[in-house]
């Protein structure tokens, strides 16, 4: 954990703050403590095959090998292993490479991070925010979930945060969140009053783009708003962002606030839909 802290945390993309101010606050003092509370967290939503994020993906990754059998198709981690550097060497002799990076909003601090490993002239898709297959696929795994549990009072979007000085330095990340918030809704024929979008996994003590999850959870609870439903549209997999964070903390500030029964809806995952779509944004990559 404290090695993957620590790659994570070290990466410019990730953490703008200058070097020389973060770099000893980070071997300091957050090396020196977040490695245990990570492993806590990551322990309640450990899979017997490993962690979800890895399952989910390499699972993934399988179900497209059967519907692409024509591709040669792996996948990597930009942070940890397998690594992106050691999936290129092993597709060194395809005629062409495409990399997706399975964040669906662009942002700097995740697609363009991917760029500074796989180089300037690599094929990479930027973001699949507002594909035509990728709404579809979200509208199906909500309205699956509905179907066999009921339709909540309200459907919040939670989508992973960014510090809000990043989108004033021009970062397109907020907007492609509103963009494929509002394509879902549509999707769903939601009025605007049914759904919401929130923004969560704050870290440091700077402003991040609002309004954030759980205290809008909390908000929601004290309005009396029974039950809601949260979804992750930004995390094609479940991962601690959405079974810790999201499933058990925002869980516990809904119902700790007066709610009554709170709803985490699974990610994409293996979802038919999800992997039918992923087929089409790999052939239709530029």
């Amino acid at each position: 954990m404290r090695r993957y802290l620590a790659e994570f945390l070290s990466d410019p993309r990730v953490v703008q703050l200058p070097r020389l101010i973060w770099l000893p606050i980070l071997h300091g003092i957050v090396l020196r403590t977040r490695p245990a509370k990570s492993a806590k967290k990551y322990a309640s939503v450990w899979m017997p095959e490993g962690s979800p994020l890895a399952v989910h993906t390499m699972r993934q990754t399988q179900l497209l090998r059967s519907v692409l059998p024509d591709f040669q198709i792996e996948f990597a981690m930009r942070y940890g292993s397998p690594t992106i550097a050691e999936r290129l060497r092993i597709l060194s002799k395809c005629n062409r490479v495409v990399v997706i990076p399975l964040y669906p909003q662009y942002s700097r601090s995740t697609t363009e991070s991917i760029r500074d490993v796989v180089g300037p002239d690599a094929t990479m898709v930027e973001s699949f925010h507002d594909h035509p297959a990728y709404i579809a696929a979200l509208a199906a795994g909500v309205r699956r979930h509905w179907d066999a549990r009921g339709r909540g009072d309200k459907l919040v979007m939670s989508f992973h945060g960014l510090p809000k000085r990043a989108v004033e330095q021009g970062d397109p990340y907020q907007a492609q969140c509103a963009a494929t918030a509002k394509l879902l809704a549509a999707a769903l024929q939601l009025e605007e009053k049914d759904w919401m979008l929130t923004f969560q996994s704050r870290f440091g003590a700077a402003e991040w783009l609002q309004p954030y999850t759980e205290p809008s959870l909390r908000r929601l609870a004290q309005a009396g708003i029974r039950r809601v439903d949260v979804a992750c549209p930004g995390f094609v997999s479940d991962c601690l962002e959405t079974l810790e964070e999201i499933a058990i903390e925002g869980r516990a500030a809904f119902l700790d606030a007066g709610g009554s029964e709170f709803h985490a809806l699974p990610c994409l995952n293996e979802a038919p839909e999800w992997i039918e779509a992923l087929a089409k944004i790999v052939e239709t990559a530029p």
